[in-house]
């Protein structure tokens, strides 16, 4: 009987010794804007790249809407670079002054990014307004 006594006490620091003690005191996960959202999948997707994903992609939704249902034969103009563009034309220009924007601004100031964010919507509405 005195053996049983002793085994039963040293199961609980069996359990602590394999670290159960600490399930309870576990912290929750909490939001990462750099942890994958899918672990397992082939491309880290992070919320970030998700949502700038989704952005483009409803972009080109939106456009694509457009030159369906209300500019059926496309909107060119000529801005003022001299070029003729349609919707389309102006949203690629505008993405790729985006990007220049944002990796000139990486590269010589750092961050925070939210002055070239600024720069990039100011491009944005001077490309879809006047070019």
């Amino acid at each position: 009987m005195n053996r049983l006594l002793c085994l039963v006490a040293l199961i609980p620091g069996a359990a602590f010794a394999q670290g159960w003690g600490n399930v309870a005191n576990q912290e929750e996960a909490r939001f990462s804007w750099t942890a994958p959202l899918w672990p397992s999948f082939w491309m880290a997707w992070t919320p970030v790249t998700f949502a700038l994903f989704c952005g483009i992609f409803g972009a080109m939704a939106v456009i694509a809407t457009l030159e369906i249902t209300r500019y059926r034969d496309g909107v060119e103009r000529r801005g003022v670079f001299g070029l003729t563009t349609t919707l389309g034309d102006r949203l690629f220009i505008t993405l790729l002054g985006t990007a220049y924007i944002f990796l000139a601004w990486l590269g010589i100031m750092g961050q925070p990014l939210w002055w070239p964010l600024g720069i990039a919507i100011a491009w944005g509405l001077f490309v879809f307004w006047k070019v």
